[in-house]
């Protein structure tokens, strides 16, 4: 697979999300608090395959088209179309979007752990300088745990921030969510064995 031309990162746009919605994200970030995906990833070459590309030298910008797939360490991105930047810093930036009868989607290994997160939406924006993935338009972000989907949450917008492990959910009249609302299934984790009891179960 070729290597792409690292990616000038995607601006962020403030969120101002209705009330209620906060008490959603702050659960998603409850529930995926005890490890990161994985942070060496930032750091990875990234290689891409498509049907067709455009290569800017002078404005650092590809524009990939056609049965898009971008890898960068354990991140896995799949669109229709994908813009890739490099920064004069050497930040890489990608902006994807779905075609006309599917959402574009993004992978990523949990550090340390059997887990992955996968997410779907119209439109990903990946930012390595922030450490961060937006999903808009119809989003949603599942976690797997050992090949078992744990967790799902959907609305209009889904923010996650790597490095402060944070995840966003809003709603709004193009969310994944009937009714422009967020919605989200959350299964417990199995209880952590306290120090000196030789395990959490009897």
């Amino acid at each position: 697979m070729p290597t792409g031309t690292p990616l000038p990162p995607v601006p962020r746009r403030a969120l101002a999300p209705p009330a209620g919605v906060l008490l959603a994200a702050c659960l998603c970030a409850g529930m995926l608090a005890p490890a990161a995906a994985e942070k060496a990833d930032r750091n990875k070459p990234l290689a891409f395959a498509a049907d067709s590309a455009r290569v800017d030298e002078v404005k650092q910008l590809n524009v990939l088209t056609g049965n898009v797939e971008i890898t960068k360490g354990s991140i896995v991105i799949r669109a229709h179309q994908v813009e890739v930047r490099q920064s004069p810093q050497g930040h890489q930036s990608a902006v994807a979007t779905g075609g006309p009868d599917r959402r574009a989607t993004f992978r990523q290994k949990r550090e340390g752990l059997d887990e992955y997160l996968e997410g779907e939406a119209e439109r990903l924006e990946y930012d390595s300088r922030t450490d961060t993935v937006k999903l808009v338009n119809r989003a949603v972000m599942r976690r797997y745990r050992n090949g078992t989907l744990a967790d799902e949450v959907s609305g209009n917008t889904i923010s996650y921030d790597n490095g402060s492990e944070v995840f966003q959910v809003v709603g709004g009249a193009d969310s994944a969510a009937p009714a422009g609302r967020v919605r989200g299934v959350l299964t417990p984790r199995e209880p952590v064995p306290e120090p000196g009891t030789g395990g959490g179960r009897p």
